[in-house]
């Protein structure tokens, strides 16, 4: 039987979301639930309706993106997940080809490549991921960096109970922290070179008006675990 996987949007006052639940909804996999958490929204909640009977809406009141997706990943019934921004597209076989990656490497999470896209859902750059490279030197990116787009990753639900949620004292890098702590417990993280998702970049992403205190906040990850991943390195001879 294959598995079945909940994809989590979180939505906060974004008039893109009709296009990422539409992008959840035409995916090939057939066994997807689509869990939207509504972030104490006050704006655009109307551009749910047309989907209510095809997805599931979670209430909250107003707690970031790490809260959101907590509340999601903690109702999903799927034995994947998957994370969605509501400014983001998924194509359609992202779901398909990431679960039968993930059998084949028997993992417990996973990411892929992605494009950027505009505003107007237009391709602007193919294959903004990493490039493919030797574990030492991929682990490498995380001393200074965060080589993973969050809407890419897809992990098994009972991954959570070994290395807890998101961390919601985060507010914008709770993704950062997620997967230094799965490395740090020695999990593997494949890459699957295929763009599955488009990421969107426009004028209002949280990315461009918070960058300043995504700076300092991802400083703090940095350092709290540089220091560990390292020696983990060292060990594997890089």
């Amino acid at each position: 039987m294959n598995p079945s996987v909940s994809i989590v949007i979180p939505f906060y006052n974004d008039p893109y979301v009709p296009q990422a639940i539409q992008s959840a909804l035409n995916q090939t996999y057939t066994d997807v639930e689509i869990i939207i958490v509504n972030d104490g929204s006050t704006r655009h909640e109307e551009l749910l309706k047309p989907y209510r009977p095809y997805i599931y809406v979670l209430g909250k009141s107003n707690g970031g993106t790490a809260s959101a997706l907590n509340h999601g990943i903690r109702h999903a019934s799927g034995d994947y997940i998957a994370w969605l921004s509501s400014d983001d597209l998924l194509y359609p076989d992202k779901i398909r080809h990431q679960v039968e990656f993930m059998q084949r490497e028997n993992a417990l999470i996973s990411h892929t490549n992605f494009n950027y896209i505009n505003e107007h859902s237009a391709v602007t750059k193919l294959n903004g991921g990493a490039e493919v490279m030797a574990e030492p030197d991929w682990l490498r990116l995380f001393v200074n960096g965060n080589p993973v787009n969050g809407c890419t990753v897809m992990i098994r639900r009972d991954l959570f109970s070994g290395v807890g949620l998101f961390d919601e004292l985060l507010p914008y890098t709770h993704d950062l922290d997620l997967w230094m702590r799965i490395l740090l417990n020695g999990h593997r993280f494949p890459y699957l070179n295929e763009s599955l998702t488009a990421y969107r970049r426009h004028g209002g992403m949280g990315t461009l008006r918070h960058s300043d205190a995504i700076g300092r906040e991802a400083s703090m990850v940095w350092s709290r675990y540089r220091e560990p991943l390292l020696q983990r390195i060292a060990a594997m001879g890089g």
